[in-house]
Parts: C-alpha cells; sequence; structure tokens
C-alpha cells in the first residue's frame, strides 16, 4: 500500500489569523486538497487558537463527512481534558497525541513513553472506546515503537524535525538512519507508522523508499509554501508524486 498524504492546514489557519477576515479559507483550502487527491485532513488546535479555532475544527469535520466519505481527519494535540473533550464531540479517525506546551510555537520532542506510561495508557484506553485510532508522536529513537506498543498506541508518528532541517550530507545520512531504524522497529513492533515535520519534496522519496511501511505522512509548513508558488491542487499533486502515491 502507498504512503498517503494528509494535509495540515494549521499555517493557513494562521495567516488568516493576522487579519478579522475569514481568509484564506481554512475549509476551502482543506476542499482544494481532497480534490488533488490528498487522504485527509490534519489539524493541531492550541488553547489559545493562534492558528487553528474551535470552529474550524467543526467546519472541517463537516466537510469530511458530507462530501469527502473515506477520507481521514487528524486531530493533534497534548491530551488535557480540554483536548480530549474536543476530540469526543468529534469523533477524528485518527488522534495524535503529542507532549506539547501550549506556549510552544509547534512541535518538537516526542514523548518519554515511560515517564508518562500510566498517562498515556489510560488516555489512549479513553479515545479507543470512542471508536478512534491512536497515534503518538515519538522521537527517531528505535526503542520508542514497542513502547508506544505496550501503552495501547496503534500507531506512531515519528518526529522528523532533526531529518527535515537537516543540510549537511553528513548530518542528513545520521538522521535518516535514525529515521529509517526506527520505522523499522514500528514494524516489529506491530505498529503503524506515519511521520512528520518539515518533509519536503526533496527529502520524501528516499524516505519513503527506506521505509515500505509508512503508512502516511503529515504535512502542512512545506505544502503550504510550494502552495504560494504553484496553487494548493498542484502542490497536493507534486507531494503525492514525492510519496508515490500518483
Amino acid at each position: 500500500m502507498p504512503c498517503k498524504l494528509s494535509v495540515n492546514v494549521n499555517a493557513i489557519a494562521y495567516l488568516r489569523n493576522r487579519r478579522d477576515l475569514p481568509w484564506p479559507s481554512v475549509v476551502d483550502l482543506s476542499r482544494a486538497a481532497l480534490d488533488a487527491g490528498a487522504v485527509g485532513i490534519t489539524v493541531h488546535p492550541r488553547p489559545d487558537e493562534r492558528h487553528i479555532r474551535r470552529g474550524d475544527v467543526t467546519d472541517i469535520n463537516h466537510l469530511l463527512r458530507k462530501h469527502y466519505p473515506g477520507r481521514e481527519f487528524n486531530i493533534e494535540g497534548y491530551p488535557d481534558e480540554r483536548f480530549l473533550t474536543l476530540v469526543e464531540a468529534e469523533r477524528p479517525e485518527q488522534v495524535t497525541l503529542v507532549p506539547d506546551d501550549p506556549s510552544q510555537g509547534t512541535s518538537d520532542h516526542g514523548w518519554n513513553i515511560e515517564a508518562n506510561r500510566a498517562l498515556l495508557t489510560a488516555i489512549i484506553e479513553r479515545l479507543h472506546k470512542g471508536g478512534m485510532r491512536v497515534s503518538l508522536f515519538i522521537d527517531a529513537e528505535p526503542s520508542q515503537p514497542a513502547l508506544a506498543k505496550s501503552v495501547g498506541a496503534d500507531r506512531v508518528e515519528i518526529y522528523t524535525g532533526p531529518y527535515g532541517g537537516a543540510f549537511a550530507a553528513a548530518d542528513v545520512a545520521r538522521e535518516f538512519s535514525k529515521v529509517v531504524a526506527t520505522g523499522k522497529a514500528a514494524e516489529q513492533a506491530g505498529v503503524g507508522l506515519n511521520a512528520g515535520h518539515d518533509l519536503t519534496r526533496d527529502n520524501l522519496p528516499a524516505m519513503v523508499k527506506a521505509l515500505p511501511n509508512l503508512l502516511e505522512v503529515s504535512i502542512g509548513h512545506a505544502i503550504t509554501a510550494d502552495a504560494l508558488m504553484f496553487g494548493m491542487p498542484e502542490t497536493v499533486r507534486k507531494f503525492r508524486a514525492a510519496i508515490g502515491d500518483l
């Protein structure tokens, strides 16, 4: 099964929120991405609503349910009670749990699963009761997928920021090897594999080729940047080509 693309629309919402205006529309651009073949839409609402707002979550969920049956909604976030109440109301196909502090600009590290074992086990059980698939955001460390499996996670999402942010050949090779080793460990542990953060059309093909078990990449910043040049539909097609889904 080829890797699939979920489009993160946080950066679009962030741009919209610079003005008290309804554009660019996260719903309209989500529709454009889905029409171009994205498997789904990802959002990461934060308490201060500095990008995705509570109303956006409901609007995108309505778009998917009404017009794109079979596509997926992925809601990311730190699992405080506010977040858990939100996902239980919206019932996305996937919930990605991240260990962010609310003040962080963006996700920049994975879970310390052992230190949060009791918390994660209870939350994953709660989300499973609601029929939601759960992915844990992890660092590129081969020990992590088995730990994720042990607390009940269905998938892991490898934090690929260090790989995406590496430019010197030696640094790229080092970070790539960590991602690949972790992806292979996910297959051995029996958990599904996602990846996300600072992935581009340039650094995706090698990763996808090395990890045939990679199910989904969630990409926002690079897609939004490329969409300024190519438009959203063409950008989605270019990213789908980069992951072998076109």
